[in-house]
């Protein structure tokens, strides 16, 4: 698994963000890194209060309105059309992938001479591999899941742009770090339809903490991972795709602010 997900496409730096917002737009990015291979910053509890502050919206508009590089869909991407919020099981058999939880909930707007509304009715696609680093429905050298579905569905944004999940921590696999793999899709019937794939990615120091535990202790030492820095899809605009999660019972939750210029 070494090659999944070769960079394909182009990936927006600030500079175009800013240079596609204008002036007014520009103050709308908020979390958003210069462009340098560095990881992200271990304290995420700062990043997102920041995020928030910067970012607030009055009107009902999302509370952040943050513009992300567009990154590879990879390899393993398969339109299931599983329209369902819980992702953590196989609706082949029932059995529900083990790992630590995780309530991700994306909130997608959309960008607009300085404004920042919410998009309704958006097709929120996400998949990502196992505790054991391992993908559904795909074959691969190491494994074949062909037929099962675990860890892949989508939701439609509410009126609030709002889209949720119940799913696992991802685990890892030799050339990658720690990911979740997703793709908006506005107006998917129209001829105006607009596409966004990207990936999410977790601090290293939560990923060590998680990862030191069953059932990812299974896949080896946590030590033999890659970390943010070393991956080189990361170092394409990743640290401006980390994902802040709390504490949420014996799991973890995060919210993550993404908006579109969908003009």
């Amino acid at each position: 698994m070494e090659n999944d997900d070769a960079q394909i496409g182009h990936i927006v730096t600030r500079r175009e963000a800013i240079l596609l917002l204008g002036a007014a737009g520009a103050s709308l990015i908020a979390g958003c890194s210069t462009g340098q291979s560095t990881p992200a910053p271990s304290s995420q509890t700062s990043d997102a209060s920041d995020a928030q502050t910067a970012n607030a919206t009055s009107g009902g508009a999302p509370q952040g309105c943050v513009v992300r590089p567009a990154q590879t869909e990879g390899p393993y991407f398969v339109d299931e059309k599983l329209n369902r919020s819980d992702i953590r099981s196989d609706p082949s058999d029932g059995s529900v992938r083990p790992g630590t939880p995780l309530e991700l909930t994306f909130v997608v707007s959309q960008l607009g001479k300085g404004t920042c509304t919410p998009v309704a009715g958006a097709i929120v696609d996400v998949w990502h591999c196992d505790a054991e680093g391992v993908y559904s429905d795909v074959q691969d050298p190491s494994f074949n899941t062909r037929g099962k579905k675990f860890l892949r569905g989508y939701q439609v944004t509410d009126a609030a742009g709002r889209a949720k999940f119940a799913t696992i921590y991802p685990g890892w696999y030799q050339g990658r770090a720690v990911h979740i793999h997703f793709t908006v899709r506005t107006n998917p019937a129209a001829a105006a339809a607009h596409q966004f794939t990207s990936q999410i990615y977790f601090d290293d120091a939560v990923n060590e903490k998680v990862l030191s535990q069953t059932p990812y202790t299974s896949k080896g030492s946590p030590d033999q991972r890659m970390k943010n820095v070393r991956d080189g899809i990361f170092r394409e605009g990743g640290s401006q795709l980390v994902l802040p999660v709390a504490a949420a019972g014996s799991g973890y939750a995060g919210t993550f602010d993404i908006a579109l210029d969908v003009a």
